[in-house]
């Protein structure tokens, strides 16, 4: 009887783990060490020995990048600041001239909290129901963007806006509606058919966003 029992037991706890829902993580790995700056050598991390404080500062953002259309950002990730690899999280600083726009877009690899520093901005997202949560932020608000949901941000103030961005990933990740449509070379039928719009009409916004 024993060696039966037994045998139901270890079906009853296989069944059991089989049929138990899968633990899905939404950010980046728990690190295995205090931090990784990596090696311009290998893909290794540096020796400990030969990294320094000034390795764990960064001062990219003290001022706007280039704007383009009245909009700046600046991203500080892994790539342009070491310090940050392993470690599950990216900053980005945004400034808005007046009128200025941060497209609709989205991050598949993140939640976004955006801290408004200076202005005020309409800001919002969509979620998958089509649903619009958007709002006036004005300084020292605070806005959360979750992951993978399509946002947007409008300087509606009379200054101009600044706003910093954190992301849980050190690799973000940003897709723009209308580089993504009419700057990847979809299809033009395509286009014309999921927007009705002309022909003339998508090679104008192709040519703008190209």
């Amino acid at each position: 009887m024993f060696p039966k029992m037994l045998v139901l037991l270890v079906i009853f706890i296989l069944y059991s783990t089989i049929n138990q829902p899968t633990s899905v993580s939404g950010s980046d790995p728990d690190p295995l060490q205090d931090y990784c700056l990596p090696s311009p050598h290998s893909h290794q991390c540096k020796n400990s020995s030969s990294v320094t404080v000034d390795d764990f500062i960064f001062s990219g953002i003290k001022h706007p990048g280039k704007f383009t259309n009245k909009f700046s950002g600046v991203p500080v990730s892994a790539t342009v600041f070491p310090a940050l690899n392993t470690l599950g999280m990216s900053l980005v600083r945004a400034d808005f001239e007046v009128g200025g726009t941060n497209v609709p877009h989205y991050h598949p690899r993140a939640t976004e909290i955006a801290y408004v520093l200076e202005g005020k901005l309409y800001s919002g997202f969509v979620d998958t129901t089509n649903k619009v949560f958007a709002k006036v932020i004005e300084k020292g608000e605070v806005m959360v963007f979750p992951r993978g949901v399509l946002h947007f941000q409008m300087n509606v103030g009379k200054t101009r806006a600044t706003v910093l961005g954190s992301f849980d990933s050190q690799n973000p990740g940003s897709v723009k509606l209308p580089a993504a449509l009419f700057g990847s070379g979809i299809d033009d039928e395509l286009l014309e058919k999921a927007f009705g719009l002309k022909s003339k009409d998508i090679s104008k916004l192709k040519k703008r966003f190209g």
